[in-house]
């Protein structure tokens, strides 16, 4: 190896290792690995910002713009208005929302396509008397499956689409995908839909959803011993909250300005005292009209005004685009205006114990907030916070829904008869959103999510330079090497699997970046099609059932669906394995070698 390949290398590395860590996030990571490239030489420091002018970063900054544009225009409502005229069970609910979910995810972003579902996946669990965790996860993989099925399902087709340009000349159209895509999403949604759901463990199937439309029993709240309170000098076992109430656990007392500490039930209470409890927000009201208990964080001070506004609570998950990912309290309070507050965290699968104010905040927690129920939906848009109660939309912009797909085809229409390329193309359309006020000019910033962004335009440079120091080709070369030559569906086999695990712990967009110049330098070295390779990395990239930091989607139905990590893999193992049976002769016969 030469000193640049070495240098690539361990940067790149690094960079994985920091990736699958997460304790950096990943678009951090990403420019850390240019900027060490650019300072190492194996970057040309005039090409080190190119990547935010390729086209597969602007198209996937379009597609989320898109997504948003088809919510707006009343997508949800029409299929809520659909689904509400159908009496369903609780297999062909399963079936109807895992295949509504795959089909919208062909056409726009994945997450954005479960980001429509997921609430009314949540509203049919209540209806129906179904657990949250016999749907959410099918609902998950299906929004991934359907990736698998156009150019623009998922951000990794967009990028071996962008790469095959650069290596052949020509990208690869908007259904080319589709023939192997598509057999692939049907018979994983049969999967999941027949046998996957009945892996995942039991233990998560006992939450009745009909109690609560997210029922959950482990939120952090504080409750403040007033100075008028009656129950001060009480001891904690003599207060009436506590009597009866199997739901309700104490974890501590706390002072205003202090930490919480353990403390026993004979405790005496004190005036402002600040009691630590885990409780359902159900359990919360009756406590409230206790004499001289205060809930400390529903901040009821903000909502004394001279129009009386009727406050509520409303529970919401943090998205992968929200400002309030790895964030804390404080930053809620200044990016709300204070207009809400917070009341309460859920975070499934690890024990919330520390004040409120000492958490913070990752993809997937579920926050109870109050606030004003004539603003609480614009807050909620602006926290990045996908709504899980049964509330109205913003705006009911149904008699857009015409427009809004005749843009959208039409733009695809454009693009595949080559009239103009697809970024064009998609601007075209966002265009339209826009003066048709589909669509406002905030919400065009709002939506795109600048990590992605920024990781997609700071690894294609490091991708390039795996190519120009030639890595790429000596990785391909090791690898033939250790399996041999003369297997060509091994090394495809190969590639594909390696790809799936990576992107089960590393962001699928980088997974992409990094395998597709690895197996094009493969395919030449043993003379074969380069596009059977590229569709390898593509559905590889794709696949990432195995664990809920692998893809957003899963990410964002851990806590709702009260998943925890070791969950995943229970119905994602079998689906990958029979993902790698059909999809390899499928490609075979697809793309010939």
């Amino acid at each position: 190896m030469t000193s640049d390949q070495i240098a690539i290398s361990t940067i790149l590395f690094i960079a994985l290792v920091l990736f699958a860590w997460g304790r950096w996030r990943y678009d951090l990571v990403a420019m850390f690995s240019l900027i060490i490239a650019v300072l190492v030489g194996v970057v040309p420091e005039k090409e080190a910002f190119l990547g935010f002018g390729h086209p597969a970063v602007v198209t996937v900054a379009a597609v989320l713009i898109l997504s948003q544009g088809l919510q707006n225009a009343g997508v949800v409502s029409l299929i809520v208005e659909q689904m509400r005229r159908i009496k369903f069970t609780a297999f062909t609910l399963l079936a109807t929302i895992t295949i509504i979910v795959t089909v919208l995810s062909a056409f726009m972003n994945n997450v954005g396509a479960l980001a429509l579902m997921l609430p009314i996946t949540m509203v049919a669990a209540k209806e129906y008397n179904i657990p949250p965790a016999r749907l959410l996860m099918p609902l998950a993989f299906g929004s991934i499956l359907g990736g698998l099925t156009t150019l623009i399902g998922t951000p990794p087709n967009i990028i071996i689409a962008a790469y095959r340009a650069e290596v052949m000349g020509e990208k690869y159209s908007m259904f080319d995908f589709s023939p192997v895509g598509v057999p692939i999403a049907i018979i994983g949604v049969l999967f999941i839909v027949l046998l996957g759901w009945r892996l995942i463990p039991k233990g998560r199937m006992t939450k009745n959803a009909s109690l609560n439309l997210f029922e959950i029993h482990t939120y952090l709240t504080e409750i403040q011993i007033t100075k008028e309170s009656e129950f001060i000098g009480k001891r904690l076992n003599e207060l009436p909250m506590f009597e009866g109430v199997d739901r309700i656990e104490i974890l501590g007392v706390a002072r205003p300005s202090g930490y919480a500490r353990n403390v026993n039930l004979t405790y005496k209470v004190k005036e402002n005292d600040i009691l630590i409890i885990r409780a359902d927000p159900n359990e919360l009201q009756p406590f409230l009209s206790k004499g001289g208990l205060e809930l400390l964080n529903s901040a009821t001070h903000i909502f004394e005004e001279p129009d009386h506004h009727t406050t509520m609570l409303m529970e919401g998950v943090i998205t992968q685009y929200s400002p309030l990912a790895g964030r804390d309290i404080r930053y809620l309070r200044r990016l709300s205006g204070r207009s809400v507050a917070l009341v309460g965290l859920a975070r499934e699968g690890e024990a919330v114990v520390r004040r409120l104010r000492r958490q913070i905040f990752k993809v997937g927690d579920v926050l109870l907030l109050q606030g004003h129920e004539e603003t609480i939906d614009e807050q909620f848009t602006q926290l990045g916070l996908l709504p899980l109660a049964n509330r109205p939309l913003e705006l009911d912009r149904r008699r857009k829904v015409g427009i809004a797909l005749l843009a959208f085809i039409g733009a695809i229409v454009m693009a595949m008869t080559n009239l103009v390329s697809l970024p064009i193309a998609f601007i075209l359309a966002i265009m339209v959103y826009v003066l048709t006020g589909i669509i406002r000019v905030r919400e065009i910033y709002e939506q795109i999510d600048w990590a992605v962004i920024i990781l997609l335009a700071a690894m294609i440079p490091v991708g390039h330079a795996l190519e120009a120091t030639q890595t790429t080709t000596w990785l391909a070369n090791t690898m033939l090497e250790l399996v041999g030559v003369d297997s060509p569906v091994l090394i495809l086999t190969l590639i594909l699997i390696i790809t799936m695990l990576l992107s089960s712990v590393v962001n699928n967009a980088a997974t992409a970046l990094v395998m597709a110049p690895i197996a094009v330098a493969a395919a030449q070295t043993m003379n074969v099609n380069i596009d059977a390779y590229l569709m390898a990395v593509a559905v590889g990239a794709s696949c990432a059932f195995l664990t809920p930091v692998g893809h957003q989607s899963n990410t964002l139905v851990m806590g709702p669906g009260g998943y925890q990590f070791g969950d995943y893999w229970r119905m994602g193992l079998p689906l990958e394995i029979l993902i790698v049976v059909v999809s390899v002769p499928l490609i075979l016969f697809v793309w010939p070698l």
